[in-house]
Formats: C-alpha cells, structure tokens, sequence
C-alpha cells in the first residue's frame, strides 16, 4: 500500500502538472507508442537555457573559487561561445564536439555553447586516458574536441581525426577566449526542433567498452523537468508544514559533469528551479564539508560513497553542516548499514536514494525521508509523471510484484540509441519503448523497485547463481570496512567463483578470518568469497565516483592465475 508521504507527493505533483501550469502533462507519441509529457516545456535545450536565464536574470547561478556568475551572465557568455563556434570553428546544425575537462562553471557555459550552436555535446570521461579519450572521439565522430589543459594533453599524444580547441579554467576571460566570438561577427543561432540530437554520454565501461548513448533535445529537457517537478514537490510539502528548507537553493557539484547525476539532476535542473550551484573541480570530502558550510548548500548529491565519506570523516564535527536538507546518492548500491550511520551522523537531513541511467538521462525512481528509512533496500518507485517502471521475465513478459527479473524503464526521457551501433540499440530498446537496463530486480506490491544486481554481474559458481551486490552489502555490514568490490573469477572445478577486494577504514584493524566470521553469519557459505584480497589504499574509481571493478579483476585475475585458483 502507499505510504502517507506517497499519498502527499502524488497530490502535490497533481498540483504542480495540473492543466495551465508550467508543468502541465499531456501526451507525444514516439516510434508509435504514447507517452506522457510536459507540453508546456521548451522544446529544445537552447530555448530552455534563454527561458529560465531570462527568468531568473540577475539571481547568482554559478560559484566556482572566486568566480561568481548569475544566470544572464552564463547565459550571455554561452550566446558569446555559440557565436565563435559558428563563426571561428565552423560548427554547424548535428555535429558533434567533444567536451573533455574537469568541472568549472567554464565547463558549463562551454556545453551550452555548443548545443546553442546547433552542435550534439559529446561529453567525454574527464578521468579517460589519452587512447579512452580518442575512442569516445571515434565513436560519436566529432569533428572537434575543446578540451582543458591536462586533457588536450592527453589527446596530443594520440592520433586524432578531430581538431582540438583548448580551453581553461577559472575568468571565462581568458579562460574561454579561443572559443568566444567577436562583438560584430554575422551570425545567428540555428533552428533546432526536439529531435535534434542534443547530447551524446558514455556508458560507464565498468562491463566492457564504451558504448555513446545519444540522446534528443526533447528527451534531455523532458528529464530534467521530471527532476525539478519532484524537487518542486518535496519544497510543497515542506512548505506546507512549515519546514521551508533554508532560502536561497544551492546545490554543490561533486559528482563529475559529464555524468548524467551532475550533468542533469544537479546542472540542468538548477536552471528551472533558480538553484545556486556551487561547483568542485574533483571530489574531496574536506574540501566538500568546507563548501556546504561557507556556501550554505541545501542540497548534496553524488554516488553512496560520497556522503558516507562526509558522514564518517573525523572533521566532520568541525564544519556546520545544518543548511543541507538533503543528501542523495545514486549510481552505485548503497548498503543498508549505511542509512543508519547517515541518520546518525546527519541527523537534520533528508535521505535520498535514486535510480536512473545514461540512457534514461537520469530518471528512474527516487526513494525519499520517511519512506527511504522504511525501505532502505529500495531505490523507489516510478518518479511522477513521466516515468514507467517494470520487470520482465527471460520471454519478455512483466513479472508479478516479488519476482526477480530485468529491469525495464519507459518514458519520453529515453535515449535514442548508441551512436553507430544498431546491433546494441536493437538489443537494449523494446517496440513498446521499454529499455532494458540490464540491470535485475524487483518490484514490491507497492511498485517499489529493489535493485539485485547487474544482469552480467551475475557470479555462476556450479550452477548457483551469485548477486555480488548481496556480498558487498554483507561486506559493508561490517563496521571495519571501507570499500568493497566483488566479482567472479575462473575455476576448473566450479566454473566460477566469488572473490572480493576490500579496503578497511583508516586506524581500523580486521583480520581475514574475522572478516569470514562475519560473512559466514550473514550469506551462505558458496556466496563466501574464496579469496578476499585486502588493499591499503582507496580503491580505484572510474570517473562517475563508482568503484572500477573492471580494473580491479584484471589486477587480481594475475595473481589468480599465478596462484593456480583455490577450492
């Protein structure tokens, strides 16, 4: 059954969608299927950034060390990037140009340049090498790549069809000056519709090589109004029972840029909502706890590990943390132990927990306050109005409520395919404009989605099927650990078999055996890891913040090897 607070979100998104609102829903069709929609929103991305840029005019938008920018300021020195990429670089209407450098408000009037000169934004991973970085080139064909310093570095050590314009950080002049425009060049932006394509983001590569997920105008800004109406509800109700979150809104970006988390739930939606945003070049929990203070954040997003980083560092107590009304984490799997150390900890805020995907541009479900503690194991249901959300069975079929099955997400926010990969776009997008995650779960009969584990993250050990995501949370459950990553690798006998690599807190100390001792009262005894590997140092990251598991099992696979494998 829904809860209380279902029940008041449902009535306030009915409020905020109501006909004759900004946020009024009505229908589209799409490749034949009818979906719901916000008809009154802008069509195309360079319509939405000039509609909420001139709304919210002279109110702060963008903090970045000493540089402060409001919403017409960003706005004109987009306007001012457009122009220069039409008339100095030749971009014109559907070409793609790479984007490739760390966060900085630089970074973001730079995306918006492109799209309002017509370009197709290609955002690629800031933490990619040189050759990662001249494939994601290669994959969607750009034609240019702006790149900041450390990163046109890397692209000139490889060989590469596009042309690369640098670009830097910091005083949008000079920082931005090879791509702004002159003051009396000829120019005019291009008309776009909705099905342009307006961006294309890279699936994280943690199973296997990059795939580009591209994406229309219509879906990138129908995405980011589903996140702002269910923003704009959370504040209805605070509103209504006199717990206003502290004026004005401001939100830190932690999370990297061209991850859709940053990109859309954070970026792109502070434009409807009149949200401060105050940006972090990489992640740093110190530096982070230092921004939420001086800056007064109201809101904190980023992958799990993030905000328990914050909720267990031993300076916390040294920084006033109280604006932040919420921390949000998606991305990753979040052990359940973990939401009671952050309500411990951060007592004063509101958990989230959210599921979306680069080819759902971010939405999915959302998980929130009360009813977040009362499910902590899920993600949520549906987010309103857009979103639908079901499981299907190996025929296709949806499964009944406590079924584990794939999951499937549907709504106008889809992407529409991998850029020049038909194969993988067939394979992924359903006739009835369902796609397949690849992700498994299931739903409750309250419509509540609890993610198990990804579809070819499945452990086969003799037959026996292994969810790492149900070891790794037994793992976390321990209060010594740190991180944790585990994956099959390789065995004559049982084909496959579980392993773990894991990291403990700082001045901790935990022994393998006590480790197994703790997982022999948790999981049963064929889901034990047979090796638990044990680092000294952070595990590593790929550059959405999630453990790179994929790095981490061809290190171990050597040693695996050397070793001959054990029962």
């Amino acid at each position: 059954m829904p809860s209380d607070l279902d029940r008041e979100l449902a009535a306030s998104i009915a409020r905020i969608t109501a006909p004759g609102s900004p946020f009024e829903t009505g229908f589209v069709e799409r490749g034949g299927v009818r979906l719901p929609a916000f008809v009154r929103a802008p069509e195309t991305l360079p319509a939405f950034f000039e509609h909420y840029c001139d709304r919210h005019g002279d109110a702060e938008f963008l903090v970045d060390g000493d540089l402060r920018l409001s919403f017409a300021q960003a706005h004109a020195l987009a306007r001012r990037v457009a122009a220069g990429l039409i008339t100095r670089h030749g971009v014109r209407r559907g070409d793609r140009v790479g984007l490739a450098a760390r966060n900085s408000a630089n970074w973001i009037i730079a995306y918006m340049g492109v799209l309002m000169a017509g370009g197709c934004v290609t955002l690629l991973n800031g933490w990619w090498t040189g050759p990662e970085l001249a494939e994601g080139v290669a994959i969607a064909g750009c034609t240019l790549v702006l790149a900041d310093p450390a990163r046109a570095a890397r692209l000139d050590r490889v060989p590469l069809a596009a042309r690369i314009v640098p670009f830097d950080h910091g005083a949008p002049e000079p920082g931005l000056a090879r791509l702004l425009g002159g003051a009396n060049d000829h120019w005019r932006l291009p008309p776009l519709t909705g099905d342009d394509f307006a961006r294309i983001g890279f699936t994280s590569g943690s199973t296997g090589t990059a795939k580009g997920a591209v994406s229309d105008h219509r879906a990138v800004v129908q995405a980011t109004m589903n996140f702002a109406v269910q923003a704009l509800a959370t504040l209805d109700l605070h509103a209504r029972y006199g717990t206003t979150a502290p004026p004005p809104q401001a939100a830190l970006i932690g999370v990297p840029l061209f991850h859709v988390t940053g990109e859309i739930a954070l970026f792109l939606q502070s434009f409807v909502i009149g949200r401060r945003l105050v940006v972090m070049p990489r992640w740093d929990a110190l530096a982070a706890m230092r921004l939420i203070a001086r800056e007064r954040i109201t809101f904190f997003a980023g992958v799990p590990l993030m905000s328990i980083e914050i909720a267990t560092h031993p300076a916390r107590r040294r920084y006033d943390l109280s604006s932040c009304a919420s921390f949000a984490a998606g991305g990753a799997f979040r052990p359940t132990e973990h939401v009671a150390r952050l309500q411990a900890a951060l007592p004063h805020a509101s958990l989230v927990m959210g599921y979306g995907l680069t080819e759902t541009n971010c939405t999915g479900c959302c998980n929130i306050a009360d009813n977040y503690l009362a499910k902590p194991g899920s993600t949520g249901p549906a987010s309103p109005p857009l979103v639908e959300i079901t499981v299907v069975g190996p025929d296709g079929a949806p499964l009944p409520p406590g079924l584990r099955g794939e999951i499937a997400v549907r709504s106008i926010a889809n992407f529409r395919g991998y850029w020049g990969n038909p194969a993988e776009t067939a394979a992924a997008l359903r006739d009835d404009g369902f796609f397949l995650t690849g992700d498994l779960g299931y739903l409750d009969k309250a419509g509540y989605l609890f993610v198990v584990d990804r579809k070819k993250d499945i452990i086969v050990r003799g037959g026996e099927n292994i969810a790492s995501a149900e070891v790794e949370a037994a793992i976390y459950a321990h209060p010594d650990i740190a991180e944790a990553s585990v994956f099959g690798l390789p065995h004559d006998h049982y084909g496959e078999v579980p392993v773990a690599v894991y990291a403990i807190k700082d001045g901790h100390r935990l022994s393998e055996e006590e480790l197994r001792r703790h997982l022999a009262d948790r999981i049963a005894a064929f889901k034990v890891p047979v090796r638990l590997w044990r680092e000294d140092r952070a595990l590593p990251r790929l550059g959405s913040e999630k453990i790179d598991k994929r790095t981490l099992k061809a290190r171990y696979s050597q040693a695996w090897e050397a070793a001959k494998g054990v029962p």
